[in-house]
Order: C-alpha cells, then structure tokens, then sequence
C-alpha cells in the first residue's frame, strides 16, 4: 500500500511557475521519530519543502506581498527555533523556477550545537545557499546530547519566544539584500507566534503535527475544563476507572470515545498545570487569530474529524501526507533533519533477512521509560522468535543511572543472530526495506504516517499525548 497526495502532488508540479513566498517558518520542540519533523518536534527538512511547495503553488505571491506592505515578493526566511529537524532554504534572487523555498533556516542555540556535533555534513545542502540562524530557547544553557524536558520548553518558548521572533524578524528585515519577510509560518506549538505577527503586520499560518483527530481533542479541552472533566478531582481518578468516563459530546469523534482516549495531558489534578493551560491558549487564543491552520493529513483517511475541525477553523488546509513523494529529494541532497547520528548498519543487516521477517522497534526520539519496561520488551523480542532491529536512544531510559540502561543478562545469548540494536536509524528506508514486516511503534503520528505509506503493519504502544 503506498498513500499518495495527489492534491499535493499536483500543487507541487505547478509551483515552478510562481515566484517565491517570503515566509517565516518557526517550528518547536526536537521530536524527530523520523527524518521527516513529527509531533513534538521540528519539521523534517523535506517536510517542509512539501509544505512549501504547497504554499507556493496554491497562493499568489503577490498577495503576500502585499500584505507585508513589500513592492516585490519577498525571498523566503525560514526559522525553526526549537527543532532538531531542520528548514531547507533555497538560493533567492534567481528567478520564479529556481526560488522555490526560503533563505534562512534557524532553530535554537540548544539544537544548533547538537547539530554542529554531528559534523559538517548536517549543515550540507549542496548548492542551495542555506543561511542559519539561531534563536534562544528560554532554558538554561546545556551541553547535553539529549531531549529536552518538554514541559519546560513549553513553557520557557512561550515566555521568551515573543521577544525572541520579533527581534529575528526585524534583524533579518534590516539585512542588505534580504527583501522584507512577508509571511510567517509556526508550529501550532509556537501559537503565540500568530500574536507578534499580527502586530507586525503580517499574515500568519499555524501547523499543527498531530493527527487531525488528536487535534480536534485538543479543541476541546476547554470544554473538557468548563464542564468538570478536567482537572481531575484527585489521584484516584487515574485509577478508579474515572478515565472510562464517555465523551460522546465531541462532535467529530467516534460516539465510544472515553477521557482515556483523549491526550494525556488531561491527566492531571493541578488547574493550573502548564501542558493544560498551554493547549488551550494554542486553541482558544492562537489558533482563531491565525490565517489558516495546516495538518499533515488527508480527508479520505479523518474527514469526520476534520469535518468537526473545520466548522470551528474554516480555514483548515489538508496538506498530508507529506513524504518524498511530494518533495523530491533532489532540493535537499545532504541536509539532515535528525538531532540523533543514525547507524549505518542498518540497510546491510536488513539486506540479509527475508522478506518481510523483520520487526522493527522504535519509540520515537521523546519517548522516556523505565528499566522494568525496556526489559519487558527485550525479552519479549526474545520470546517472539524472530528477526528484529531495536533503537534505544542513549537517553531512552529515566532510571538508568550514570552508566546507561544495559540489555538484561542472557539476552544476546537468547537472540543470537537475529537482533541489531542501534541508537538512532533513518526510519523511512527502514520501513521501506522489504525485510521490514512490522513496526512496533508508540504511535507518534509521523510514524503512524509513514507506516501507512510503507504498508507495514503497525503494533501500537501508546506513550503518551495525543
């Protein structure tokens, strides 16, 4: 099964014709379960010529302009701060067929220097002119190669970001030989920014990275909070099977869903709890005041969700399901989305196991268990008999103390010969190897996305959020 966008695609063959879009790109957080941004995290570099080639061809260039005021259209700009996953941006000035994407790509100063370490190749974009830009994120300085504490980068981009963009904006607007930045694009996660470019004068999308359904459900937790729901009364809410409690009033949703189905930050006893609080600014403050909101779906596969989305955002855009299919690789040759250094052992290994034998195992680049889980699943790849290839990110486990979590004793010996592990891979060739017969999977939506492109079976353990 192979899941195309053909509206994408389209829009994608037309773009060559039509200048260039000045746009701001920002995008949050360093989540990226795949080489293409997913939830929790930046855009993918191909990602995000997708989106742009979406854009360009499905807006005139000129409108933009003048919304920013600007007499000609303005060369593209592109910031990211707060992404592992990473902006392309083309060279400007060269004409409608050669000024596909933005000029500048900045993230922040944290993911910057995980970057940097993983060599000058992660910077590499051929000849596309890229121009890098740093941001802070808000939090105290780190040298750290790992995921950043979420809740706390929520809070500290929210805080310091406002500041933070309107001082990249006016710097990049400065810029001798840089026209006027003229439209500004943010992850749903860095809603605020919809705010300070609308005192800027300019027009303003949101994307946001879940599923059209887990979007939906976060469109609903104020009235989740206006009717009692959430919080919850006390901890034994977690327990006492209050989380069977039925929903049914969300329209758009399935008529069984239950609070235990909704994202898991409403799992919570504190009113003013920071991912809670967060949420609802982004669907009750910032997404109205936007433009448009974007998703990474298609309708054949959520229409019902969407259907309820857009009868509160008319100005939703499908643009989904974003993939190479409609951003060829060739803009991009060398530019690298990933925070994590991916193994190269994985295409010979999987070369040698049959078709479709293989089980592939990843919980995405956030996802944080314990010791007891990940021996669980060890011996539980052990007990399954067959070929699988497992990513444990150094930081994957929370209590495994200065010296790493350690595979259990005896289970090399037990899966002798027909297990990898490694520390990080790029998941799409993964998927779409045809060793590759299921992927056991936390459900992060951009792997759900690529599985379904892939056609391989999912075997889902669902972590946490959406």
């Amino acid at each position: 099964m192979r899941i195309t966008s053909a509206v994408a695609v389209a829009r994608h063959e037309r773009e060559s014709s039509r200048g260039a879009v000045g746009c701001l790109m920002l995008q949050a957080y360093d989540d990226d379960d795949n080489e293409w941004g997913c939830h929790w995290t930046g855009l993918g570099c191909l990602w995000t010529v997708s989106v742009l080639s979406w854009f360009q061809a499905s807006f005139q260039p000129s409108r933009w302009a003048a919304a920013a005021g600007a007499g000609e259209t303005a060369r593209p700009a592109h910031p990211l701060p707060g992404a592992g996953p990473r902006e392309p941006v083309p060279e400007a000035g060269q004409g409608p067929a050669r000024a596909r994407l933005p000029r500048h790509f900045v993230h922040t100063e944290y993911n910057h220097g995980r970057l940097r370490a993983r060599g000058a190749s992660a910077f590499d974009a051929g000849d596309e002119g890229l121009r890098f830009e740093t941001i802070p994120d808000g939090l105290p300085p780190s040298d750290l190669d790992a995921t950043q504490d979420i809740w706390a980068l929520c809070e500290a981009t929210r805080r310091t970001g406002p500041a933070a963009v309107r001082g990249l904006v006016e710097r990049l607007n400065r810029t001798d030989g840089v026209p006027p930045v003229s439209c500004v694009v943010a992850d749903g996660a860095m809603g605020y920014v919809v705010h300070v470019a609308k005192e800027m004068g300019l027009p303003a999308y949101l994307f946001f990275t879940p599923s059209g359904c887990g979007f939906l459900a976060y469109l609903n937790f104020d009235q989740l909070v206006k009717r009692g729901y959430v919080p919850f009364k006390d901890e034994s809410c977690f327990s006492n099977g209050y989380l069977d409690t039925p929903v049914d009033w969300i329209a758009g949703m399935l008529p069984s869903a239950r609070l235990r189905d909704l994202p898991t930050f409403i799992r919570t006893t504190d009113p003013d709890d920071t991912m809670l609080t967060i949420n609802i600014k982004q669907c009750e403050l910032d997404s109205p005041a936007a433009d448009g909101i974007l998703l990474n779906t298609f309708d054949d596969l959520e229409r019902r969700a969407l259907d309820a989305i857009r009868a509160r955002l008319p100005n939703t855009f499908t643009v989904g399901p974003l993939g190479p299919e409609v951003a060829p690789p060739s803009y991009l040759p060398s530019l690298t989305s990933s925070l994590w250094r991916g193994d190269d052992r994985c295409a010979a290994w999987l070369d040698g196991h049959a078709e479709g034998s293989v089980v592939y195992v990843n919980f995405g680049s956030i996802t944080v268990v314990t010791g007891e889980q990940m021996d669980e699943f060890a011996w539980g790849l052990a007990a399954a008999g067959c070929p699988f290839l497992w990513v444990v990110r150094p930081d994957m486990v929370r209590d495994a103390g200065a010296g790493g979590w350690a595979l259990p004793e005896g289970f090399a010996e037990a899966v002798s010969g027909r297990g990898l592990t490694v520390g990080w891979c790029d998941q799409e060739a993964v998927l779409e190897h045809p060793a590759t017969g299921g992927f056991l999977s936390h459900c992060g939506w951009n792997s759900t996305l690529e599985s379904l492109r892939a056609g391989v079976p999912l075997l889902c353990w669902p972590f946490f959020s959406e």
